[in-house]
């Protein structure tokens, strides 16, 4: 190779570092402001988050990155490349070309106004009230509808913003598979209320000592194979997790007294995204692969260990004698089997990230099609609370008693992610699939976990999915790992062989 050639390869790799740095900055001061920052903070770290991240953006639209790009897409130097510099250059080409679409100033004002906007939906949801929220919401509803407009779109306009979190998906394949989930689920929700064998769940609201939780959950991530040498685990109001680089990716959990199940579970599925990302192969280190390949995909992992793993009967076989040494008076008298059915009651609730495997995709399509809505400008941000209720009584039957536990419960939209709700739904699906296919190769899968060799299950996942990073797409990895594309039938197989069996229909 030339020595030019050589030169430009450098010098690329140089600069996707600093990049990457700048995403990292951005990455840990955003953490703080959600963890640990006093509350009057707000205000002047979004001005600085809104200024790391419009210096990351001009790198990303930067005549310097295009002519690289173009440069390094010449045949006699392409044909040189190795597979990781092909990834790459691919994908900031893709970034390049919609991110040279919207003007820097408009990326300045829409980062600073989000980083806002989620302070303020803090004190909104606290208070219960929308309207201190609904003037950030409409602005940020406002500029996503710009950048559809720049960015351009096929069919509707809400596809262009499930692109960005799933490639190639739209909302034709959406309401497909929502769909079939659908009608899988609502029958079986319908036989779960008329059950007579409904799992005795009070104990549940008995104290649990928030440090002695803590203390479970970290053992739980441990065992699942988490690095608290390379990560930590603090709280927020909304558990989230980020990875900065292999050597430091954090979660969050959050602590109800007399609740173990919202930590335990909270802390499990920010672990699975944790275990993704502290397990990409060192060779994408640095780079903008270095990263999970979708959120759909990363919500498979999370939604793998806190459901498919978590929530198993298998599972609790192993630990639960472990959690009673911790509560022995609280957990007195209760079985491995009662606790198992509690873990797993089915019913139609108000809150997202507190309801059941059953229901969750319910909470998902009344997100999607609002977002659809809002996106599209069929509905209004002033009637949203309206809409989301409305869509909760027909739907689930039930309807929130105020905006706190309805229409403000999520952060997604004063983070300005429209479009990123139905991952977690096409989460659950891969995530089914890929346990099928997992079964099949170990025979013992369920001896495995019973036996609490749960880094078997790391292991496994290492190798098909959390090594590969954004090297491959959600298809490739979905037809490399199962032989064929997303298929919901799995997720609707294994929801009916469980809940048939909790409330013996």
């Amino acid at each position: 190779m030339s020595t030019s050639a050589t030169s430009l390869r450098e010098a690329f790799k140089q600069y996707v570092h600093t990049m990457k740095s700048y995403e990292e900055a951005v990455g840990v001061l955003y953490y703080d402001l959600r963890t640990q920052a006093p509350k009057k903070a707000g205000e002047g770290r979004s001005d600085v988050l809104g200024l790391l991240s419009t210096e990351l953006f001009k790198m990303q639209i930067s005549d310097t990155i295009g002519d690289m790009l173009n440069q390094l897409s010449e045949p006699e130097i392409h044909k040189q490349l190795d597979s990781i510099e092909l990834k790459l250059i691919e994908e900031l080409k893709k970034d390049y070309e919609r991110s040279k679409k919207i003007p820097t100033e408009l990326y300045q004002e829409y980062v600073t106004l989000t980083s806002k906007a989620e302070s303020v939906w803090e004190d909104a949801k606290e208070q219960s009230d929308f309207a201190m929220f609904q003037p950030y919401l409409e602005k940020i509803v406002q500029f996503n509808r710009k950048f559809v407009e720049l960015w351009g779109y096929e069919g509707h306009p809400y596809n262009t913003l499930l692109d960005m979190y799933e490639p190639g998906l739209n909302v034709d394949t959406l309401d497909r598979v929502f769909g079939e989930i659908r009608a899988k689920a609502v029958p079986l929700v319908s036989a779960i209320a008329e059950s007579p064998h409904q799992p005795d769940e009070a104990f549940l609201n008995r104290p649990f000592d928030k440090q002695k939780q803590r203390e479970f959950s970290e053992y739980i991530l441990k065992e699942m194979g988490f690095d608290f040498e390379a990560g930590r685990m603090d709280e927020s109001a909304h558990p989230f997790a980020t990875g900065l680089n292999l050597g430091d990716v954090r979660i969050t959990t959050r602590f109800v007294p007399n609740d173990i199940t919202f930590s335990l579970f909270s802390s499990i599925h920010e672990g699975g995204h944790a275990l993704y990302e502290q397990n990409i192969s060192p060779d994408l280190a640095g780079t903008l692969l270095c990263t999970g390949t979708t959120m759909a995909i990363h919500e498979s992992q999370s939604r793998y260990w806190e459901n498919k793993v978590g929530r198993s009967f298998a599972f609790w076989k192993r630990y639960f004698i472990d959690l009673q040494k911790l509560f022995p008076e609280t957990l007195e008298g209760v079985s491995v089997e009662q606790f198992y059915r509690a873990m797993n009651v089915s019913r139609p609730s108000l809150i997202r990230i507190e309801a059941d495997e059953l229901t969750y995709n319910l909470h998902i399509m009344i997100r999607y099609e609002l977002e659809k809505a809002l996106i599209g400008g069929d509905l209004a941000v002033a009637d949203l609370p309206a809409a989301w209720n409305d869509k909760y009584k027909e739907y689930l039957g039930v309807v929130p008693g105020n905006d706190g536990e309805g229409v403000l419960q999520d952060v997604h939209w004063a983070g300005g992610s429209f479009g990123y709700f139905p991952s977690y739904s096409l989460g659950n699906m891969y995530a089914a699939q890929f346990m099928h296919t997992m079964k099949k190769e170990m025979p013992d899968y369920e001896n495995i976990i019973e036996a609490g060799e749960l880094q078997k299950l790391k292991a496994w996942l290492t190798d098909k999915v959390y090594r590969h990073g954004k090297m491959k797409t959600p298809s490739e990895l979905v037809m490399d790992i199962t032989g064929e594309e997303l298929n919901p039938k799995y997720l609707t197989d294994y929801l009916e062989q469980k809940y048939k069996e909790i409330y013996r229909l």
